[in-house]
């Protein structure tokens, strides 16, 4: 229970502590615990990679940049082992190429979503709905028939290649998806550049 969260303890802080996640009635904690049980390993490695940030710097007005970016990918984020020409128009922000000129691709290499934030936001769809996806290495991808637990430990190895900054988790319009989106098969869904937005 939320009660069970000390007043002044920092929220990871207590995870890391205890093993135990405070979680209040509602959606929002539902899918953080289904998303605990899914990838058990990947949560564990961001709460210990939150906790360890805390005890450096302790708790101030504001995070930083890495609990910035561990915490976008904890509530948003999605990971990702495309082939190199969907990877290459995702970093390009080349919408129309990524959705529309390799549709074909998509089917064999959807990505998974991770933030339980996000889960909760498609709850109730809305087109602005944005994943911040985490690129992982597909060289050692098992196929289709990949095991959770495989793609947990490799999503593990993600998080480890360096500081997690939220430059690496690039944008993704979830409802843009092939195949996640009635509305997308009518191309003129991308013309919309308040959600397809060019890259800066």
């Amino acid at each position: 229970p939320q009660s069970h969260l000390p007043v002044g303890e920092a929220y990871e802080a207590f995870i890391g502590r205890t093993r135990h996640v405070p979680t209040r009635d509602g959606l929002h904690d539902f899918f953080n615990g289904l998303c605990w049980a899914r990838f058990p390993r990947a949560k564990r490695r961001l709460n210990t990679l939150q906790s360890e940030a805390i005890a450096r710097q302790g708790i101030q007005p504001q995070r930083g940049p890495l609990r910035d970016a561990l915490t976008l990918f904890d509530e948003n984020g999605a990971f990702w082992d495309p082939p190199a020409a969907l990877r290459e128009a995702l970093a390009a922000r080349q919408w129309r190429r990524l959705f529309q000129d390799l549709r074909a691709l998509w089917q064999a290499h959807p990505p998974v979503l991770f933030g339980h934030g996000l889960l909760t936001q498609l709850v109730s769809p809305r087109k602005p709905a944005t994943a911040r996806v985490l690129l992982i290495d597909s060289a050692t991808h098992s196929g289709a028939d990949e095991a959770e637990s495989d793609r947990d430990i490799r999503l593990v190895a993600a998080l480890d290649q360096g500081p997690l900054a939220a430059a690496r988790l690039l944008p993704l319009p979830v409802l843009g998806v092939p195949g996640w989106w009635p509305a997308n098969e009518v191309p003129a869904f991308y013309d919309d550049a308040a959600v397809f937005r060019p890259r800066q």
